[in-house]
């Protein structure tokens, strides 16, 4: 490390406390992405939504490792990773549902949700951007913050679609691509933590 002082060496206290912070936007946003998803018939709000709980699962889990062992670190990232990878296939699944039953989501509703739920995203990035070159468990949760910001943009789109075109299809492809990116991402937690053993 250079003497600038323009580089960040993050403590246990330092990281303990930006879970913290990003576990509890993750669990507000999940509420309120799952409220307004069942209440708009949203595949993709309710796909976001389920991130967000795997999102804060993860922090969760993550926050139990700080400060511990390689090994508890390890199995706390392979956890994670799992949690991930079974939540997208609960998404896809739901789609599925949804693809044979029908619905009519509410395009506004899943573009106003959408935008707050990216602009959580960005300050959870933001606030995990500094631990990027932690331990497994660190850079595992920024993964899924980046996954987030993606799932928002999509969502957004998608609502966009859904008033202009009048149809649920663009919902049930945005509820499929990020479960396709939660899996994605689930997988490569997975990798990182098969890589650093």
């Amino acid at each position: 490390m250079t003497d600038c002082g323009c580089e960040f060496e993050p403590t246990d206290a330092d990281q303990r406390r930006t879970l913290r912070v990003v576990l509890a936007i993750n669990a507000i946003m999940f509420v309120a992405e799952i409220t307004v998803g069942i209440l708009a018939s949203s595949t993709g709000l309710a796909a976001d939504s389920l991130d967000m709980l795997s999102d804060a699962s993860v922090y969760a889990i993550s926050l139990y490792a700080v400060g511990r062992g390689i090994g508890i670190r390890r199995t706390a990232a392979s956890i994670n990773g799992s949690f991930q990878v079974l939540l997208g296939i609960v998404v896809l699944l739901e789609a599925g549902r949804r693809f044979i039953v029908g619905g009519e989501p509410l395009g506004m509703a899943m573009i106003a949700v959408g935008c707050i739920a990216l602009l959580a995203n960005v300050i959870c990035f933001w606030q995990l951007w500094k631990h990027r070159k932690g331990d497994v468990n660190l850079r595992s949760s920024l993964i899924c913050s980046a996954n987030d910001v993606i799932a928002n943009t999509g969502v957004i789109v998608s609502g966009g679609l859904v008033l202009l075109l009048e149809t649920q299809l663009p919902d049930l492809v945005i509820g499929v691509l990020i479960a396709a990116v939660v899996i994605r991402g689930g997988m490569k937690i997975l990798r990182e933590v098969r890589e650093s053993g």
